[in-house]
């Protein structure tokens, strides 16, 4: 690589130590979780909102940052987001009713949208093709590290001190802002127009369909296809839409966009139920269940060189086959063997996470592949999209399935939901094959 490159490869690793701290925000309330249901009187379904709102607001924000990509320089944009990331952590220390903790985790998620979506923007942009494997991969693996660690820092924090100790960690980001300040590049501002309307459309019909499959209340499902009506009426009256109709047009995307959803939905919801599983059925505390939790991520974590390179050498779909290959024997082994003992946790969590940085990379870096220059912001953030949204899916289904069995928290019923996902899994690999037989 050049020295520009090398330079650019340098601020994809401070990129990612940003990524790996919003992404740990997200799962040390996984661990909380329990503890601020109880304080709270909350049922899972609903308390289970402090982590799926926090993903709509990603998923919406993280498309509108990639899109003003195109427009203004990243580096105003990252810097933007990590200050109301900080303000939203402030906020949320002193936050001592569940309406001000939802706020501020809303107000996080506005800000940490900014971070993993606009880096792998910045990979797509200045990172050659041929070494772009390894870019992604960094940063898939700072977001595995930080879903490991998060419980594990999560469940330190939540039982010797509380919950609201957890923004402090959070407050560290805005340490990186003069380093990057300093070391992403330059860019003019670009004239262009912005979909604000396309932009709101699109958050009521994510939201609406989340509201709609936790609470099965047909007024979300009016409202979210309404929204949709009209988005699809704007997208056709708008000169430059804020959802691109060109990307689904090519089926290739669509079927990267399903399996991100899919892997995204399944890694989610084995996040939330862990956590509650180990707690109600094993009898352990916070930090204990973040012990559990942390092999799985670090795992990853060094395993995402390895990663990095297959990619860049033997190419993404055999990569995204093995992705589906662990998480496949992860779902198997939470069904069968989670019941026997906590390790067992441990253990399928173990190839749970491997698998899902995994997957997380190598589909990034297809759409980087597949999509002309001109799309690749918007490819990559509409990716970014549909993959919180399929975290926010995630914890919210885990959350109905557990109450179907009436709160008992037995084995058996969180058994069920790891079948469901079992089956998730099945139909995703499913449309791997698809890929490869028509787009490889």
């Amino acid at each position: 690589m050049t020295n520009h490159e090398n330079g650019y490869f340098r601020t994809i690793i401070i990129l990612s130590a940003a990524v790996w701290l919003v992404v740990m925000n997200t799962t040390m309330f996984n661990v909380a979780l329990p503890n601020i249901l109880n304080e709270f009187q909350l049922s899972p379904a609903d308390g289970a909102w402090i982590v799926s709102g926090y993903s709509i607001i990603l998923a919406v924000s993280t498309i509108t940052y990639t899109r003003l990509s195109d427009y203004l320089p990243i580096r105003r944009l990252l810097i933007t987001g990590i200050v109301i990331f900080g303000i939203g952590s402030l906020l949320g220390f002193f936050a001592e009713s569940f309406a001000l903790l939802l706020t501020s985790r809303l107000l996080q998620a506005t800000g940490a949208s900014a971070i993993p979506g606009l880096s792998m923007v910045f990979a797509g942009r200045f990172i050659p093709l041929k070494k772009r494997g390894r870019a992604m991969a960094f940063i898939a693996s700072a977001s595995s590290l930080g879903f490991g660690l998060g419980p594990v820092i999560g469940g330190i924090i939540t039982e010797y001190l509380d919950w609201n100790y957890l923004f402090v960690v959070t407050l560290f980001v805005l340490v990186l802002i003069p380093v990057l300040f300093a070391r992403l590049p330059e860019e003019g501002v670009s004239k262009g127009s912005f979909d604000f309307i396309g932009a709101v459309l699109t958050g009521l019909s994510v939201t609406s369909f989340l509201l709609f499959i936790s609470t099965f209340n047909l007024l979300y499902l009016v409202a979210g296809v309404a929204a949709i009506v009209l988005l699809a009426l704007r997208i056709t009256k708008t000169t430059v839409p804020f959802i691109q109709p060109d990307l689904f047009k090519k089926q290739g995307y669509r079927l990267l966009l399903y399996m991100s959803y899919l892997g995204f939905t399944t890694h989610f919801a084995i996040l939330l139920l862990m956590p509650l599983m180990l707690q109600n059925v094993f009898g352990k505390g916070p930090s204990i269940i973040g012990y559990i939790i942390f092999p799985g991520a670090m795992l990853s974590a060094v395993a995402a060189v390895y990663v990095g390179k297959m990619l860049d050498r033997y190419g993404n779909m055999k990569v995204i086959y093995l992705a589906h290959l662990l998480l496949l024997i992860s779902t198997v082994i939470f069904y069968f063997l989670s019941p026997i003992n906590p390790y067992m946790t441990m253990f399928g969590y173990m190839f749970t996470s491997f698998g899902f940085s995994s997957l997380s990379s190598s589909t990034t870096n297809e759409v980087s592949r597949i999509l002309p220059s001109s799309q690749t912001a918007t490819g990559i953030g509409m990716k970014q999209l549909v993959q919180f949204v399929g975290s926010a899916s995630g914890a919210v289904l885990g959350g109905i399935l557990l109450e179907l069995n009436g709160l008992t928290y037995s084995a058996s019923s969180f058994q069920l939901t790891y079948l469901f996902l079992l089956v998730i899994m099945v139909l995703s690999l499913g449309m791997a094959f698809l890929y490869a037989k028509k787009h490889v």
